[in-house]
């Protein structure tokens, strides 16, 4: 009995032992085979002799041009002056004759108040008035005649003087008279409210109907003076020695303000003041600039990328920005050579402008310089260079997806864009 439980043991744990081994071949199996389909497919598509090491390059030469150099800031766009139209008199509002967002000129009649009110206290102010006035008349001609009589010794000298003093007494109060007139005429011409300076309106705040009052916080509508506009923007600390040097020197510097992906320009205008104090939890200082806004691009609190010019770099060497490579040694780029072979040069780079960099040294013009195709390169690699109107790629044309047409990244009919 222990003899065939001892085989029937046995024979259990080949079967086992088989399973396992079989699993594992199959396993190796596949994890082996990827790897040989890879290496057979890179033998199969290995160049041969004459084309091998030979990589297609895109280069263009180097180029001499004005670059004008820039400190780049965030603004804000803000109005010279934003006022908030009120009334300063209560009443019924009669005439709205303004339109939302309409352009205005200072004077220009905005709104109409009912005036009647007023014109009753003008009238009665008027009517004091031409009876204090004649008080007043007959006053000065009793005291003509009280001095008449004083000279022939009719009357006593004390009733000339109460009489004159009466007098004194009427031109006050007639003087008073004339400035209540005048108020009454002052507040009858707040009825009719208009802009006190000229700008952009705003959307309407109250409505035809209305009873108004001179407390009110809300106003009637909001002017906002666009023409011209001023943008506030920040530099850093370091920025500002060079900013008061040209403003010392009484320099004008340009402005150009950008919108918020950086590509359009919106306005160019003229640096008007520097703040005088930095900001010490950013390092930064507040400058403004003006802008004439003729054609009403820039609008009030818009963010605006802007660029402030202070100098113009005269016949510099620029290379395109995709040419340029970093390695342990610094900034370098792949120049061509006449023999079709590229050498490493090493460069020093100078200011960015657009999709192209100015270069200090290691460049000289009309050098060719490698701007796509870069990936293999190595120092003294034989290369074969292609226009900008073929593709460089060592597939045909007919195989790239949707029938390309051969032009690079950052390129529109052979040209390559501009910033």
């Amino acid at each position: 009995m222990k003899l065939e439980e001892n085989n029937a043991r046995t024979f259990r744990w080949r079967v086992w032992l088989l399973l396992v081994l079989l699993a594992a071949s199959i396993a190796a199996y596949f994890f082996i085979h990827p790897f040989n389909s890879d290496a057979a497919q890179k033998a199969d598509n290995k160049p041969d002799k004459k084309g091998k090491g030979v990589s297609s390059v895109t280069a263009e030469p180097v180029t001499l041009a004005d670059v004008p150099v820039y400190l780049n800031g965030l603004g804000t766009v803000t109005a010279l002056r934003t006022v908030t139209v009120k009334s300063r008199v209560d009443g019924e509002l009669l005439d709205v004759h303004y339109k939302e967002g309409a352009m205005v000129q200072a004077g220009y009649l905005l709104a109409d108040i009912d005036p009647r009110n007023f014109q009753i206290q003008l009238m009665q102010a008027e009517g004091q008035l031409l009876r204090d006035e004649a008080l007043l008349n007959n006053a000065r001609l009793d005291a003509d005649r009280y001095k008449t009589l004083l000279a022939q010794d009719s009357i006593a000298a004390q009733q000339v003087a109460t009489q004159e003093s009466l007098v004194k007494q009427y031109q006050g109060t007639v003087a008073t008279d004339k400035a209540v007139v005048a108020n009454a005429k002052l507040q009858l011409s707040y009825t009719k409210i208009t802009a006190p300076i000229s700008g952009r309106l705003g959307l309407r705040l109250v409505d035809q109907g209305n009873i108004i009052k001179a407390s009110d916080t809300t106003g009637l509508a909001v002017i906002t003076q666009i023409q011209p506009i001023t943008v506030v923007f920040t530099l850093p600390e370091d920025a500002i020695p060079a900013v008061m040097q040209h403003s010392t020197q009484g320099k004008t510097l340009a402005i150009e303000a950008f919108d918020r992906s950086g590509k359009n320009k919106l306005a160019t205008g003229q640096l008007l003041a520097v703040d005088n104090q930095i900001d010490p939890s950013t390092g930064t200082v507040k400058l403004k600039s003006q802008f004439a806004n003729t054609d009403g691009a820039l609008f009030v609190n818009q963010f605006v990328n802007v660029r402030l010019l202070m100098d113009t770099l005269h016949s510099v060497t620029i290379i395109p920005s995709a040419s340029v490579q970093n390695g342990e040694e610094g900034s370098f780029v792949y120049v061509l050579k006449d023999d079709d072979t590229v050498t490493v040069r090493l460069i020093k780079l100078g200011v960015v402008q657009g999709e192209n960099v100015t270069v200090l040294e290691g460049l000289k013009a009309q050098e060719l310089v490698v701007i796509d195709g870069t990936d293999k390169l190595r120092e003294g690699a034989k290369v074969k260079r292609v226009t900008e109107n073929a593709a460089p790629s060592s597939e045909p044309p007919s195989k790239h997806k949707g029938g390309g047409d051969g032009k690079r990244k950052g390129e529109w009919n052979g040209q390559r864009k501009e910033s």
